[in-house]
């Protein structure tokens, strides 16, 4: 089954005005008609915690929604910290870049 799939970018650097401008996107993905959430790490090369826990928020919120939100493009040092802290249990993370018109959910977390 394909599924309409709504890709945002996760920001290179972690500012304020990222975090909010991150926030908004996710919100406007959550809330349209997309069926999945895909955030795309392909430009980040580090996450800190501010960064954990903006996109905690925006897995809560897309969760709440009962959209499910897939992670694709992580480097070595992300997978790590989300290892470090339990989070690659709670987010799908894809091996490899999805296209959205690719994208077939099989399953569910």
């Amino acid at each position: 089954m394909e599924l309409l799939t709504r890709t945002i970018q996760f920001p290179e650097t972690l500012d304020d005005t990222a975090i909010a401008q991150f926030h908004e996107q996710a919100d406007d993905a959550i809330q349209s008609d997309a069926a999945v959430v895909l955030v795309d790490f392909e430009k980040v090369e580090f996450m800190s915690s501010p960064g954990l826990m903006a996109l905690v928020i925006a897995f809560k919120r897309s969760r709440e929604a009962g959209k499910p939100m897939l992670l694709q493009g992580i480097n070595e040092q992300i997978r790590m910290l989300l290892e470090l802290t339990g989070m690659d249990k709670v987010f799908e993370i894809m091996e490899s870049p999805v296209e959205e018109s690719e994208l077939v959910l099989t399953t569910s977390k």
